[in-house]
């Protein structure tokens, strides 16, 4: 039997259990606080101070960079381990797939990194850790310690674009792989989403395991709607068992 090539797309759904709330869900963050998505839309943050005051106190108050993995993420660690070609295409920012096990390398972040920062002047890049740090000692909108610039998270906040490269990688491997699953995602916000289009185009197998409908769910051949936390383990399992 061949080995099939996975291509997984998490979405916020598959880091809920790490008590990571999810975005557009039934009890999602903007749906409880419409006011909270100006704090991650580029536009807001680099024009106003008080934008940016707030975001860095949001940041303090995120479980991001505490959270650990849970059994989907090492269910698809697992799967790589065992021999298995996979590829993991994330929407989510929060690095949990990396702690899990999966190579870094074989991870793309389609939406950044939640745990670094970066200079909208320079580009210079940091650990998160070290700008809360100095929120925490009394900075409320900590500057680039190499030219001044204003600061940000290394996520891909709304009105910015994806990362031209990162995206590339992400097509070539929904283009290439048998086996696409598309994890706890509303898939609604593109071009990711999209992905999902792309590897049905070129044949491959697509599961889709999501509590709610999403718009692609016709294209499936497979529609899970149990909880993340016991369905993907058993749906990896059969995979690298079957190849399907």
């Amino acid at each position: 039997m061949d080995r099939p090539l996975v291509a997984l797309l998490s979405g916020a759904g598959i880091s809920t259990d790490s008590g990571i709330p999810d975005y557009r869900g039934p009890n999602g963050l903007w749906r409880r606080d419409p006011e909270a998505e100006k704090l991650v839309t580029y536009e807001y943050y680099m024009a106003d101070p008080e934008i940016r005051r707030r975001s860095w106190q949001m940041r303090r108050g995120n479980r991001t960079l505490k959270a650990e993995p849970n059994a989907a993420h090492r269910a698809v660690a697992e799967l790589e381990r065992s021999g298995v070609p996979v590829r993991v295409l994330t929407q989510n920012v929060d690095g949990l797939h990396q702690l899990a096990g999966m190579p870094a390398r074989k991870v793309l972040e389609l939406h950044g990194s939640a745990r670094s920062v970066v200079c909208t002047g320079c580009h210079a890049r940091g650990p998160m850790e070290d700008a809360l740090a100095r929120v925490e000692a009394g900075e409320e909108d900590p500057a680039c310690r190499e030219c001044g610039g204003i600061l940000k998270s290394a996520t891909v906040m709304f009105g910015e674009q994806l990362d031209p490269v990162v995206l590339g990688e992400a097509l070539s491997v929904s283009k290439a792989c048998t086996v696409f699953l598309a994890v706890g995602s509303s898939l609604q916000v593109q071009p990711a989403a999209g992905l999902v289009g792309v590897a049905a185009d070129n044949g491959a197998h697509l599961i889709i395991v999501n509590a709610e409908p999403t718009p692609y769910d016709e294209l499936a051949h497979e529609v899970v709607r149990e909880p993340i936390g016991t369905a993907l383990p058993a749906l990896l399992d059969r995979l690298r068992r079957t190849g399907r």
